[in-house]
């Protein structure tokens, strides 16, 4: 397997430059015009300046702005970054070795850059705050859910740890909060079939063979609110919140399920009642059990 080529630019902000690999073929004169053509959102005059500047690199250094098109090269320059809202809670941390970081990711705040959630993300806030730049995780939680969040330290191992995730070798336990329905009787398990479009927010349940499948538990209630315990034996887009919204009892602060309603992002308000609270896996490089719990709590208090 040929190893991947390793950027000259260092990160910024905590984060990696982005990489671009050029097409093999193209008519092309420069880098540059290749750029305007692949970056249609980028004005040209901004990817000029870029190149003036040197901030766009190869393996040789900087490109000169009429550096000639070069068919299958690869190219690394720093996106410029949108302006954010600070996500004003911390990232308690539960667990840290040389191997492993786990956290206590709060409401609001993105596991991994994307969109519109770049440095406010547990990711590179992390990178950042404890000077671990080649920190990865090892899964992921929704923006709205807060709890436990697996991080690797050991760049090395990055591979033995997402494993556990993506062949569901980690026991995972979340609590949440919603309208306590006296008529449902639980335990019960949800199965169905979730699927998630690629540009669409939501995710939705559609008849055809079962791939999401959750355990619900109510643990107690009060004043017609219930606490419930939640165990996915997937882990599909949004499942939890399909499957309670599908019971007639959606989490109290779901603003996806059952309608979508648009909160502005710095809304730091009515957070979703969502929490991963437990995590156990046997560690594949020690082979101890490990046991991770959150350290949050929900309120039954409306």
């Amino acid at each position: 397997m040929r190893r991947r080529q390793k950027s000259p630019l260092p990160q910024r902000h905590g984060l990696d430059p982005a990489r671009l690999r050029l097409p093999l073929d193209g008519d092309w004169l420069t880098i540059r015009d290749h750029l305007v053509d692949r970056l249609p959102r980028v004005a040209p005059e901004r990817i000029d300046l870029l190149l003036r500047e040197e901030r766009i690199v190869d393996v040789h250094g900087p490109i000169a702005p009429d550096a000639p098109f070069v068919p299958g090269g690869v190219i690394w320059f720093h996106r410029d970054l949108p302006e954010e809202t600070p996500v004003p809670f911390d990232i308690p941390i539960v667990h840290r070795d040389e191997n492993i970081l786990v956290v206590d990711k709060p409401h609001f705040l993105a596991t991994i850059p994307r969109g519109q959630h770049i440095t406010q993300t547990a990711l590179v806030r992390l990178r950042q705050e404890l000077g671990l730049p080649d920190l990865v995780p090892a899964h992921r939680l929704d923006r709205a859910t807060a709890g436990l969040l697996l991080f690797v330290v050991n760049p090395g191992l990055r591979g033995a740890y997402q494993t556990l995730f993506m062949r569901r070798r980690v026991h995972k336990e979340y609590e949440a909060i919603a309208r306590h329905d006296p008529d449902l009787v639980l335990p019960t398990v949800v199965r169905s079939r979730i699927v998630k479009e690629r540009g669409v927010i939501t995710a939705r349940t559609v008849a055809g063979e079962v791939n999401a499948e959750t355990r619900v538990e109510l643990i107690e209630h009060r004043d017609g609110l219930g606490r419930y315990r939640l165990l996915p034996l997937t882990g599909r887009t949004h499942q939890l919140r399909l499957h309670l919204s599908g019971l007639g009892i959606p989490i109290v602060g779901d603003d996806f399920y059952p309608v979508l309603t648009e909160k502005p992002l710095d809304d730091f308000t009515n957070p979703l009642r969502l929490l991963a609270s437990t995590m156990e896996f046997t560690d594949p490089v020690s082979g101890d059990q490990r046991v991770f719990r959150s350290r949050r709590r929900l309120s039954l208090d409306r």
